[in-house]
């Protein structure tokens, strides 16, 4: 009670932030690296989880798991991953073995290769989309010519 008062104790570890759910719930789904909002970064970024970027990023991203793109986060980049969800600003091209999520302020300009694909009320995108696999056309007949009710003499 009256004795010296513990100090806590510091940790250089990030905490683990579980990010757009992939379906699966293995450590694709965790954040393992942080680019913090004041940190710029150019290079590549290569993983087998995900990553949170709230900086500046240019170059490239091939992760396995789950890219988060901050309010703050400012991305030039060709993306690969498995989810991306973006509430800042992203310009390349991304491929996502599973959703692209733009948010309400969220900005994309580039081309993307998807499974799915989510704008919220408020986000932006330019650029062309394109999803693997192509589902069935269905089978359109032409209309039956109609009769006018004209008799021709």
């Amino acid at each position: 009670m009256f004795g010296k008062e513990k100090t806590a104790t510091s940790s250089t570890s990030l905490p683990t932030i579980t990010s757009v759910p992939s379906g699966g719930g293995g450590a694709a789904t965790k954040i393992e690296t942080v680019i913090g909002p004041t940190a710029n970064f150019k290079g590549t970024v290569q993983s087998d989880g995900g990553l949170r970027i709230d900086g500046v990023f240019e170059g490239t991203i091939q992760i396995a798991g789950n890219l988060i793109i901050g309010e703050s986060g400012k991305v030039i980049a060709d993306v690969n991953a498995q989810n991306v969800s973006v509430a800042g600003a992203l310009k390349g091209t991304v491929k996502a073995a599973g959703r692209l999520e733009i948010l309400s302020n969220g900005r994309v300009w580039g081309d993307i290769s998807v499974a799915s694909f989510l704008i919220d009320e408020g986000g932006f995108f330019r650029g062309q989309s394109i999803m693997p696999g192509e589902p069935d056309m269905p089978m359109l007949e032409a209309p039956a010519s109609a009769s006018t009710g004209y008799v021709n003499d």
